[in-house]
């Protein structure tokens, strides 16, 4: 997945910008209008953002434009970026959720076959469930819960978020988030019972 080519930057100075520049320090770049360092920011985040929005729409294109929206605001809001008061990760997702809430809510029929497999080096509780129809089972399940609650959801198991970060992601509170994923949880249970015991069991509270 790459960023649209419509994007206009500026090249900056040369400066030596990669892998070991931390986020703020591509921000104070990307400020700048620097092109190098936005380029570096969106290879460091884009797959995962794009995987939330796949994970809570269920539909590759629609993931798509909203993880390039996201990466869009990011630039168009550069200027007024202040380091401390948001981490990089932290913003773009939470730009995702809302954009993906407000999606669902606005269509309700999304396609659910073209989720893909959790990747095998995903950190979550997740990975445990078996290929096939358990995945396919899961898959229908998570479509199926209100809109916070999958963001929660997505985000605690798919990203391997804590309640506290998915707190700062959804704007809310840590009792706020327990109670999604709660409720959550007895949703997906109710779904998978009877399904095999390991798959189960993933959503004890």
């Amino acid at each position: 997945m790459q960023m649209s080519e419509g994007m206009r930057v500026i090249e900056a100075t040369e400066v030596p910008l990669g892998a070991s520049s931390s986020d703020d320090t591509l921000m104070e770049f990307i400020k700048a209008g620097d092109q190098r360092a936005f380029r570096e920011l969106v290879t460091r985040h884009l797959d995962r953002v794009y995987a939330v929005a796949l994970r809570i729409l269920g539909n590759r294109a629609d993931a798509e434009d909203l993880a390039q929206d996201a990466f869009l605001r990011l630039w168009t809001a550069r200027e007024r970026w202040e380091p401390g008061r948001a981490q990089v990760g932290t913003w773009l997702y939470r730009v995702v959720v809302n954009r993906c809430i407000d999606l669902r809510r606005k269509s309700r029929e999304l396609a659910v076959d073209e989720v893909p497999d959790v990747a095998d080096d995903a950190a979550s509780a997740v990975t445990t469930i078996h290929q096939g129809e358990m995945s396919r089972k899961l898959d229908d399940a998570l479509t199926a819960l209100p809109e916070q609650q999958r963001a929660a959801v997505v985000l605690f198991y798919f990203e391997d978020l804590s309640n506290a970060e998915i707190a700062d992601v959804m704007e809310t509170t840590v009792a706020a988030v327990e109670s999604l994923l709660k409720r959550a949880r007895k949703k997906l249970r109710d779904v998978m019972r009877g399904s095999e015991a390991d798959a189960y069991h993933l959503f004890d509270a």
